[in-house]
């Protein structure tokens, strides 16, 4: 089930030599000739066991070029107000494109957010974005951290001037967009090309329900244990309803989360249930990076949720766990870990 290289081809393109006049083929149309058929094989794997995707990229249909537009823009600071920072300054690679295993992000000026940093793997199957699901659109979503003062700081025309005041850049988006001038619609498609192709879908979990693997009985415990007990909030394949929950963290909530978006009292301190994809790489948990173990997660969750008139009396109707099956549990969690998305070359910083 597994690609190579690893960064999903619809199809893999194929060379026949039909004559051997193709050898006297100049070297400038032979390249021409092999970039047209790879931008047109490329494109993101939609695994069989997923759901159909929100995002099709229809209206920004896939190139390698626009890829890699979109990969050196993730990972350009020249995006944030100083060029301190870029998106992958707080969704690196080696953590699934979340923060460093920290609570808060540092943005420009030294500044600090207020949220963890989660991770942005398998966006295009999201509806909205955000902890509090004040994003409703993946092309939109770079917007808040592009200007938010705590992150990126920046604003969209000045983050234009900068780009087509670059040759590099101008060049780059002629080749993606056919595009003189660039665009905030364009630089925005852009980012989407990128981040929509980090998806998490070649795991331990993953070979095994498709029946390429196999489990150890504690993994297999740890499963049978979170589809009685989890599933409500973490539905597999994806590990998430994309609902929004009060899991009783405080009886009195700081951060009202999704209240800030709908204005209803109703929904004070909801946030997005987050995908478990990657959960043990993911570490600091919850909105504000308050559980740093998998063990203290599932303790909230099962022993320590705050019985208030808002928290999700599914969690408060949750069964205590012993050790032992906390401890498969754990051992079930390990096996969503993809180490092809965080160790797949196409996907790290890329050469200027």
């Amino acid at each position: 089930m597994f690609y190579n290289p690893p960064l999903y081809f619809k199809t893999m393109k194929r060379f026949i030599i039909v004559s051997i006049s193709i050898l006297f083929l100049s070297a400038c149309k032979k390249k021409d000739t092999e970039i047209a058929i790879y931008e047109e094989t490329w494109g993101v794997t939609k695994p069989t066991h997923f759901p159909e995707s929100v995002y099709d990229f229809e209206n920004n249909t896939q190139t390698q070029s626009r890829f890699e537009l979109g990969r050196f823009l993730f990972y350009d600071p020249i995006l944030s107000l100083d060029s301190s920072v870029s998106c992958s300054s707080c969704h690196a690679q080696e953590h699934a494109f979340s923060d460093h295993n920290i609570k808060f992000s540092t943005g420009v000026n030294g500044n600090t957010g207020h949220r963890n940093a989660p991770s942005l793997s398998n966006l295009i199957w999201y509806s909205d974005f955000m902890w509090d699901g004040g994003v409703n659109h993946i092309e939109v979503q770079p917007l808040v951290p592009l200007t938010h003062h705590l992150e990126m700081g920046e604003t969209i025309p000045n983050i234009l001037l900068k780009l087509n005041n670059s040759a590099f850049y101008k060049t780059k988006f002629k080749e993606a967009y056919d595009v003189h001038e660039i665009s905030d619609q364009k630089l925005l498609q852009a980012i989407t090309q990128f981040v929509g192709m980090l998806t998490s879908y070649r795991t331990k979990y993953d070979d095994y329900i498709n029946g390429q693997g196999s489990y150890t009985q504690k993994e297999k415990n740890g499963l049978s244990l979170f589809r009685a007990n989890c599933v409500y909030c973490h539905r597999e394949p994806l590990f998430t309803d994309f609902s929004f929950k009060n899991v009783g963290l405080d009886s009195l909530n700081e951060d009202i989360g999704r209240e800030l978006i709908t204005q209803n009292s109703a929904d004070k301190g909801k946030f997005k249930v987050p995908s478990l994809r990657n959960v043990a790489l993911t570490y600091p948990y919850m909105h504000d990076g308050r559980f740093f173990t998998l063990n203290d997660l599932l303790d909230n969750h099962t022993n320590n949720a705050v019985n208030h008139f808002l928290t999700d009396q599914y969690i408060l109707g949750r069964p205590h766990f012993t050790n032992s099956e906390k401890e498969d549990i754990i051992a079930f969690l390990k096996t969503l870990s993809d180490y092809y998305l965080i160790g797949d070359p196409a996907l790290s910083p890329p050469n200027r």
